[in-house]
């Protein structure tokens, strides 16, 4: 498989890299729905290989649940780490 790259401009993310180049070794996107649900527990590392699906409409329905702000120090409590 080619190696992948997720692009994002988030830049207080722990994740981001230069050129926006998410450096999560793993990410989890869902519905908005679900994300505002579940909340801060539900992350890749615990749900993504079981989790349901989850259909939108709009790439603006959707959430990036690998975010963790750089500035807290707490950079995995998701679990994620960077590459």
């Amino acid at each position: 498989m080619p190696q992948q790259h997720i692009h994002c401009s988030v830049n207080n993310c722990h994740y981001w890299g230069s050129g926006n180049i998410c450096q999560a070794n793993e990410i989890l996107v869902t519905s908005d729905k679900v994300a505002n649900e579940k909340g801060e527990s539900f992350d890749a590392p615990r749900n993504a290989a079981t989790m349901a699906t989850t259909p939108v409409s709009t790439c603006m329905e959707t959430c990036c649940k690998t975010f963790t702000d750089k500035n807290t120090g707490n950079y995995n409590a998701d679990g994620v780490y960077r590459r």
